[in-house]
């Protein structure tokens, strides 16, 4: 049986690569148990999709926001187009 350590590193893990069976029964039939991993679950597969999203639609996001320079600004959206194309390039 999965920890929940072990859990919440296969659940980053699963964004980057493949899980094998056993990895994904275990994961499985942890987060069946698990209200907390569960949870964690759900916010990194948010976080994940809006990640997703920002990157693929940066004219989408204002052109100030509250508390970021737009220097700020521009190195995010910088180093969100470089690991978008390191990604596109390794698959």
């Amino acid at each position: 049986m999965l920890t929940c350590k072990d859990a919440s590193k296969l659940l980053s893990q699963s964004f980057d690569r493949n899980l094998t069976l056993t990895e994904k029964i275990s994961m499985k039939l942890h987060l069946l148990i698990c209200n907390a991993c569960s949870k964690v679950d759900q916010q990194l597969a948010f976080l994940h999709k809006a990640g997703k999203k920002l990157a693929s639609e940066p004219e989408d996001i204002p052109s100030s926001q509250p508390g970021l320079t737009p220097e700020a600004q521009e190195r995010i959206l910088e180093e969100l187009h470089r690991k978008q194309d390191a990604k596109s390039a390794s698959e």
